[in-house]
């Protein structure tokens, strides 16, 4: 490795004072680098802040229609603006039923593209503007990339990678490119994270210190159903590793709160899981009277309770936790804690304090009233009655379209993409090591510090309309 690439990551991470353990996040254990940092001359322009030229319609090629596809081409159909132009998915049956969809709404029917690699036909089309991916978790940076390359935006379900190196990958090709790669973290858009966010960005919780999230959500059932995702592709994943698999629903929204890419910057984690307790069980249960399981009997799963610890450059910290195989009710905790006061959404109901004991139920709707932010007010009884958890769905996704047809920058940008995203291979780095501290790459290259925050008002967008009258909805 040449002596300028050796410098130029150690600039990189002494520059954002993500150099804690003395070793960099993309370095092996005896601190030689490994081909999963930044490239020695990868660009420099700050996808933060930057506004895409404007489009007046938005054709959308969809790929993945399983469990999360259809309803993000429903949702899509009721937005005006949109062209839903392609469908693809490798099983055939998939696309048939999403063009159902919008023969309903009464739409054209798509282009359709199909098999192991029809994405990549889909992409290279030229009637294409945004590339929107619900597959399974391997294959959203492949496709995002190739679908920037392409001259395409990219829209990706969570986690947008896998790996640093993918992080890496997303970052400088939407920096080359000059095209947008959003991860798709609906849970920003929910109606009590949203008011949180205006809440603190007014300061009535004062400095922010402590933050927590989670994906607390038993899926264990999903996960060994034969019906549920393709080729038990998500109970895979929970085999080939351990650590914070899912950790963007949680992480997300207070990020967001605590200006985290925008002010802030996480640098370093450490990260503890529990044994398995129920998976192994479960697939032996199963395979002592379905052979289908036999080859699942005897694997080693991810812990049950996975959390982990992570620590902001200003002394901020923030828990994560992610736990999928316990009988627990469901939890994204969602918890941001101040000087002045506190919020916290799970275990409902809803609650903030300012002192030792939570506000009362008019004291909530009062400040309820004065904080929702714009676009709440603006979409979100439309997007309850359009649906999509809640409607948090429908507000991502109008947001989406409404900031690329008014040429404005995005909420979630490539770098909150690739930031959150790398809680995943970091955990599992720190629990395959006895939990020892892993550093936080700054995949901002120190832009974090002028970088300015999100953006919760409606200037020069909120012109987007949506379709009054769909199928037997009633908007």
């Amino acid at each position: 490795m040449s002596s300028n690439r050796r410098n130029f990551l150690r600039n990189i991470t002494l520059g954002t004072g993500a150099l804690v353990t003395g070793i960099p996040a993309w370095a092996n254990e005896n601190g030689q680098d490994e081909p999963n940092g930044p490239s020695e001359n990868s660009p420099s322009f700050n996808m933060s802040g930057y506004a895409a030229p404007k489009l007046d319609k938005v054709r959308i090629g969809f790929v993945g229609l399983g469990m999360r596809g259809p309803g993000a081409v429903e949702r899509m159909s009721f937005i005006e603006g949109v062209e839903i132009k392609a469908l693809c998915d490798k099983y055939p049956d998939r696309v048939s039923s999403a063009q159902k969809i919008l023969e309903k709404a009464g739409l054209p029917k798509a282009k359709e593209y199909t098999g192991e690699e029809g994405w990549k036909a889909m992409c290279e089309s030229k009637d294409l503007d945004l590339i929107y991916i619900t597959t399974p978790w391997d294959l959203h940076t492949p496709i995002a990339v190739f679908a920037m390359n392409n001259g395409k935006h990219a829209a990706t379900e969570v986690p947008a990678a896998l790996s640093i190196d993918e992080c890496w990958q997303l970052v400088e090709t939407s920096e080359r490119t000059r095209k947008h790669c959003m991860m798709l973290e609906n849970c920003c858009y929910d109606f009590f994270e949203l008011l949180t966010l205006n809440m603190a960005r007014n300061g009535l919780f004062g400095e922010l210190l402590h933050a927590e999230g989670a994906y607390i959500h038993d899926l264990v059932d999903l996960n060994f159903s034969k019906k549920g995702y393709a080729d038990m592709w998500r109970l895979k994943e929970n085999i080939k590793h351990n650590g914070s698999l899912y950790p963007t629903h949680g992480l997300g929204p207070v990020a967001q709160c605590l200006n985290i890419n925008r002010g802030d910057q996480l640098e370093h984690l450490v990260s503890m899981s529990t044994n398995d307790f129920t998976m192994q069980q479960r697939a032996r249960e199963l395979a002592a009277s379905d052979d289908f399981f036999k080859p699942y009997a005897d694997q080693k799963y991810r812990g049950n309770m996975n959390t982990t610890m992570i620590r902001s450059t200003k002394g901020k910290t923030i828990m994560i936790q992610h736990d999928v195989s316990s009988k627990r009710p469901y939890s994204r905790i969602h918890l941001i804690s101040g000087t002045k006061g506190i919020a916290q959404k799970w275990p409902s109901p809803e609650r903030i304090a300012f002192g030792h004991s939570w506000i009362k139920e008019e004291e909530f709707k009062a400040l309820e009233a004065k904080y929702t932010p714009p676009i709440v007010k603006h979409i979100g009884e439309i997007a309850k009655g359009v649906g999509g958890h809640g409607g948090m769905d429908f507000i991502m996704d109008w947001r989406l379209i409404d900031c690329l047809r008014n040429g404005l920058p995005l909420d979630q940008d490539v770098y909150d993409a690739a930031l959150w995203s790398s809680i995943v291979p970091l955990s599992e780095k720190s629990v395959g090591n006895r939990s020892r501290t892993v550093d936080i790459p700054d995949f901002t290259r120190g832009n974090w510090i002028t970088n300015k925050p999100v953006n919760l008002t409606l200037d020069g967008g909120g012109t987007t309309t949506v379709r009054k009258k769909q199928g037997s909805k009633q908007l």
